[in-house]
């Protein structure tokens, strides 16, 4: 029997996956189960000098996911030992991996490839795990799909409750119980669940938190969220608000630059005295492979450094002059406040945990971006998925 707690990529992969081969599976998740449509309500964020983005509910930040499915990290792992080849190959099928048709880039995300190879700029289409014959391009990829067109990790959530899986919601962990250097179990308040493996996929703020509790070696130091900002200008009726955001990349060594609306542009052009709605405003996102000194601690703390600084200045110039290539207004220019996306690294392979994911405590092993041996500067989930299916294999012989 095993005990998963969280259920975002990592744990319901996890959970998935050993259902499947039908091994006894409680699933255990801090927040309450929801309605995919009503995701944003349950964002929990945590303030610092970059904002890091998260949500506390059944299937985690997946469901407010813009639907990238790239490989990031491969070759890094594979270094280390960890060949993902045969699972992301899996999984990039299994969530339905493609680009999207033309039919849903729209006219912003058009004129920002347009103006970017007019700059000489290379400009990918970005893969998705996105069903095209279901979206509708409304623009509420990151506030949950209504449609049900994005894959989250409640689809996996759901197949491993029909395999027989145990679904526990509002149900907080506070504790993993060990006995003589071997797991046996979690607590949540006065609730003890019993079981001889456990799987830690509660994320890169919860996870370190509850192996420090037993004494266990984290990164907890090296934090990093993938910082990112969106920049953004006016031009009048381009509806971009309301298309598929992120449908393509510019990749640079140390960021990336891609299409992206953020309602924060409105407010920010509205502290400017700016007047523009909504359906009126073209972005794009600068994100930045950000430098690993994050701490998780009592608090959250992550600031920015001046490589950071650097590369978030640079990336801005190159989106601010393909912006204003698509049409833009430069005088409207504005940024949003500096968010995080992607927190990870607190649990690295190789410190943390051994190659097989498994902690010093015999039973327990870790399962989310937490082990994630270096900063990706690009959307891990699908990696998340592919090194939960790798560990679903070693705890399944």
């Amino acid at each position: 029997m095993v005990i998963v707690v969280g259920s975002g990529a990592g744990g319901a992969t996890v959970a998935k996956e050993l259902a499947a081969k039908n091994v006894a599976v409680t699933l255990i998740e801090k927040g309450p189960a929801i309605e995919e449509k009503d995701a944003f309500k349950h964002y929990s964020n945590v303030d610092s000098e970059v904002k890091v983005m998260r949500t506390i509910c059944l299937g985690g930040t997946t469901t407010v996911s813009a639907g990238n499915g790239v490989r990031c990290l491969e070759e890094e792992l594979k270094q280390i030992g960890i060949d993902l080849k045969s699972e992301f190959d899996e999984a990039e099928k299994e969530l339905g991996v493609s680009v999207l048709p033309d039919s849903l880039f729209g006219d912003g995300t058009g004129r920002i490839i347009e103006a970017a190879e007019n700059l000489g700029l290379d400009v990918k289409p970005m893969p998705k795990f996105i069903d095209p014959d279901k979206c509708k391009s409304d623009g509420r990829c990151t506030f949950g799909c209504p449609e049900g067109a994005k894959w989250s990790a409640l689809s996996f959530v759901k197949e491993a409750e029909r395999k027989g899986a145990k679904i526990i919601t509002w149900m907080p962990v506070d504790e993993v119980m060990v006995k003589r250097g071997e797991a046996k179990g979690v607590r949540s308040g006065d609730r003890v669940f019993s079981d001889d493996i456990v799987v830690l996929s509660a994320g890169a703020l919860e996870t370190p938190q509850l192996l420090k509790k037993l004494g266990l070696p984290t990164t907890s130091n090296s934090l990093f969220v993938d910082t990112f900002i969106t920049i953004g200008g006016i031009l009048k009726g381009i509806g971009f608000n309301k298309e598929v955001t992120m449908n393509a990349v510019i990749k640079f060594a140390d960021f990336l630059l891609s299409p992206h609306f953020s309602n924060h542009l409105v407010a920010e052009m509205e502290k400017r005295g700016l007047k523009a709605s909504s359906g009126d405003i073209i972005g794009m996102m600068v994100k930045i492979k950000d430098e690993g000194v994050g701490v998780v601690d009592e608090k959250v703390e992550k600031g920015v450094t001046n490589r950071d600084a650097v590369l978030l200045t640079e990336g801005a110039s190159i989106a601010g002059s393909v912006l204003e290539e698509a049409g833009a207004d430069p005088s409207t220019f504005v940024s949003t406040p500096l968010r995080g996306a992607h927190p990870g690294g607190t649990a690295r392979i190789g410190i943390a945990v051994d190659k097989n994911l498994e902690t010093e405590v015999s039973g327990l092993y870790v399962a989310d971006a937490s082990v994630l041996p270096s900063v990706p500067g690009a959307p891990p989930i699908l990696t998340i998925v592919a090194l939960a299916k790798y560990v679903s294999r070693i705890m399944a012989t």
